[in-house]
């Protein structure tokens, strides 16, 4: 057999075992408790496609390859070590990012020197790189609007038909060089700045409340975009690792937007989400303190306490010292359950992360679905910096931009705990109907220092 057809054996093969681990790796990321080992696989699908990548013919420039590996290899290992859990939604967003301006630079190097066979070559090269330059740019602009280097949102009238304009004329400009009737280096040039511009137009005005839906959206995007480029290059492993992502991403989204009862356009047009601050809509009653004295006794004797969590309970770096309450209540004999809602925190799956970085095992963790109807049981519901996902105007008051968004019940709790840092609305800058209510009592503070009171207050009992 000659040395080129065994070389091409071994490229196909490997692409396969690629492909297995990709999918196999997926599966096991379902599931909390098999979601590690699935990273694991799926990490070793892309080595083997990295490491395969070097027998293919021809391959040179490794004085430029390697050492882009082993710097990106280093960063990545370094940031994904230091990273604070308070920080994993920033850090996927910018992940998201390169990986969509990778599949725009590949777009680039084929589309500047014209490397591309045919229409549907073209076509893809050009899609791609449309999509992968707006999920770069959006990307970098909700990493920046997380990280808190963008404050507030930009609108402004007429934004939409801007945006529209862009995308217009962007196609406009893809069109030429599909038909490859006047392509120069300068349309190229304009039509990557204008995809560009149009990511960073498009993310501007979308407020943090909706960050979770943005960030399964642009790796829905950048999973395409991949997709699309490995087609151009005819890279398998590109191809399969493209269309995971993108499933995976698309149907992540639809779940964010269904947990939200918000259609995807209006996640990207309403502008709904930030209102810079102020909170918004009247609600009658009184806030009514309580010291963490008082709420350790009434821990300590309840027979069914239900725990949830919110973003502010990442802030504070508090899931442990939450997880050492659990533990001295669960051996006093209180049932305990943590109830999660989908878009709790700033990304898919934040508070699972959290507890789970805590040790808190996988049974006592509960969806919106699973947990509901027992609040209605419970002596006690504790919220730790949840905000919106537990408002009841979301079910009461058809005015409010959040009717009709399915909420974790913590209202119907005998007694409602909400331990927060201060009197503010929450990230949708809606005023939470919530804390106002007769069975509802207020504990102030950061919420890692609330925990150890309350810890104190637990032990004291007896």
């Amino acid at each position: 057999m000659p040395a080129w057809m065994s070389a091409d054996l071994a490229i196909q093969a490997s692409y396969f075992v690629t492909a297995v681990l990709f999918i196999m790796g997926l599966k096991r990321m379902s599931s909390p408790v098999t979601a590690r080992s699935g990273i694991i696989w799926a990490g070793a699908g892309m080595a083997v496609a990295t490491l395969i990548t070097f027998l293919y013919p021809g391959m040179s420039n490794y004085e430029l390859i390697l050492p882009a590996m082993f710097v990106g290899g280093v960063l990545a290992a370094w940031s994904g070590r230091r990273v604070a859990m308070t920080n994993m939604p920033q850090m996927i967003a910018l992940y998201n990012g390169m990986g969509g301006g990778a599949a725009a630079a590949i777009a680039a190097v084929e589309l500047y020197r014209g490397g591309t066979e045919g229409y549907a070559s073209t076509t893809l090269a050009v899609a791609g790189g449309i999509i992968g330059a707006v999920s770069f740019s959006g990307s970098l602009i909700a990493f920046g609007k997380l990280q808190g280097l963008i404050k507030g949102s930009l609108r402004f009238s007429g934004q939409q038909i801007l945006n529209l304009l862009l995308l217009v004329v962007a196609l406009i400009l893809g069109g030429l060089v599909i038909s490859q009737a006047s392509t120069t280096p300068a349309i190229v040039t304009g039509f990557f700045v204008l995809a560009l511009i149009l990511g960073v137009s498009m993310t501007l005005p979308i407020g943090g409340a909706d960050m979770p839906v943005v960030i399964s959206l642009y790796n829905a995007l950048t999973g395409l975009a991949v997709a699309f480029e490995g087609f151009v290059l005819n890279n398998a492993a590109m191809i399969i690792a493209g269309t995971v992502v993108g499933s995976a991403g698309t149907l992540l989204t639809q779940l964010m937007a269904k947990a939200m009862n918000r259609s995807l356009g209006n996640v990207l047009f309403s502008g709904f989400g930030d209102t810079g601050g102020a909170a918004t809509g009247e609600v009658t009653g009184s806030l009514k303190p309580i010291e963490a004295s008082d709420v350790g006794v009434m821990l300590a004797f309840a027979s069914k306490v239900i725990v949830v969590p919110g973003y502010g309970m990442a802030v504070a770096q508090a899931q442990h010292k939450i997880w050492e309450l659990c533990q001295l209540l669960i051996d006093r004999g209180v049932q305990l359950r943590f109830a999660i809602h989908p878009v709790a925190g700033r990304m898919p799956g934040h508070m699972n992360v959290l507890l789970a970085e805590a040790g808190v095992p996988y049974d006592l963790i509960a969806d919106l679905d699973e947990i509901n109807a027992e609040f209605e049981t419970a002596d006690a519901a504790l919220i730790i910096g949840a905000n919106d996902v537990v408002n009841p105007v979301a079910r009461t008051d058809k005015s409010s931009p959040i009717y009709g968004m399915p909420i974790l019940n913590a209202d119907k709790a005998k007694n409602v705990i909400v331990i927060k840092s201060g009197q503010g609305a929450g990230f949708s800058g809606i005023e939470n109907a919530l804390f106002y209510l007769d069975n509802t009592r207020m504990l102030y503070g950061d919420a890692q220092k609330v925990a150890a009171e309350l810890i104190q207050a637990v032990k004291a009992v007896g």
